[in-house]
């Protein structure tokens, strides 16, 4: 009898000892810390990735100890049927368990996405796809699409004015379709009940007050603080049905950005309703993309009997603004001299 006890004894221990090995090794696989890196870096997963594109990035971005760890604990927990794409934080000592759930919850970090200074919508484009997982093409066709852009308000022609350059959170994986959709939400969270009602006191539309700022702004984009001057010079201009005579319009209807002196040649020979120096009226949509200072320039214009303006021939990049034409030529021969003196043609 005590033979046979002894007998069941040491089987028990042995099964103790062995439980507690096949428990340790499973501890391990789960929670002993696998990835090594010496700073947070991101994993990128695009949307309809496999099992294996992910361990493929995985494995070749960051150094795993135990491969067959990982991948023992995402096919418990069921991640290959559960693939998210995103952008992931990945930090030291991180073990299977934390990072499987990571993955497995698409707890992905935010991306900060930043758009100005641009021009055209193909910039645009361009500018975001290198910012989140968005086809540059894909997005221009959307953008190009009338029907498509109906839904907003927009066309392919005046959609621009739908994108306010600033900073903005998306997910790495926003899809061009998603993130027009938050542009355009973004763009009504501007438009406020008390904005709208200053756009309606001055009988300008919301697409009128954006293609006016995209003047405004491309006047003045350095010295802000002329801005609701130079909105209320051009108001001015269109209340009396002058043309508003801007060289940015003129460049932006050419497209060729690299003009630095535009010449009775260039506005005769360039037949645009950008050309507003033989058009009367606001072009058909903002010339670039105008950010808050400047929509709010012309919301919050300042009041003035200004009818002309010139660039300082100092180079300051600040106006001299005049209420006559006699006073405007002498402030336009100083500003010419000045080009002709440096060679600009």
């Amino acid at each position: 009898m005590k033979k046979t006890i002894k007998i069941l004894l040491a089987i028990a221990g042995i099964g103790i000892i062995v439980g507690g090995i096949v428990g340790y090794s499973f501890y391990n696989k789960i929670y002993k810390p696998n990835i090594y890196v010496d700073k947070t870096k991101y994993l990128f997963i695009a949307d309809g990735s496999d099992f294996k594109t992910v361990k493929d990035s995985l494995y070749s971005n960051f150094k795993i100890i135990d491969k067959n760890g990982f991948e023992w604990t995402a096919e418990k927990k069921k991640y290959p049927q559960k693939i998210r794409g995103g952008k992931y934080k990945i930090t030291d000592g991180m073990n299977n368990n934390q990072l499987v759930n990571m993955l497995r919850a698409g707890m992905q970090e935010p991306v900060r996405v930043t758009f100005n200074n641009l021009r055209t919508i193909n910039q645009l484009c361009s500018k975001i796809s290198k910012q989140i997982n968005v086809d540059s093409s894909y997005l221009f066709q959307l953008l190009s699409d009338d029907k498509f852009m109906s839904k907003y308000g927009f066309n392919s022609v005046n959609c621009n004015a739908m994108f306010i350059p600033d900073t903005y959170e998306f997910y790495w994986n926003t899809s061009a379709e998603k993130f027009i959709d938050k542009m355009y939400d973004l763009y009504k969270k501007y438009w406020t009940e008390e904005r709208k009602t200053k756009a309606k006191a001055m009988n300008l539309t919301e697409l009128e007050i954006s293609t006016l700022a995209s003047i405004v702004q491309s006047e003045q984009a350095v010295h802000k603080e002329e801005q609701p001057i130079i909105a209320g010079l051009y108001l001015n201009r269109l209340k009396i049905g002058m043309p508003l005579q801007s060289c940015p319009t003129l460049i932006y209807a050419i497209g060729d950005f690299s003009i630095k002196r535009v010449t009775e040649k260039l506005i005769k020979s360039t037949d645009s309703p950008y050309n507003t120096y033989v058009n009367t009226g606001l072009p058909p949509s903002p010339i670039n993309f105008p950010e808050v200072s400047a929509l709010d320039a012309v919301l919050n214009y300042k009041p003035n009997d200004y009818i002309y303006m010139c660039a300082k021939s100092d180079l300051s990049g600040y106006h001299n603004f005049s209420r006559n034409y006699d006073q405007h030529l002498k402030y336009a021969k100083d500003y010419q001299k000045m080009l002709d003196s440096k060679g600009i043609k």
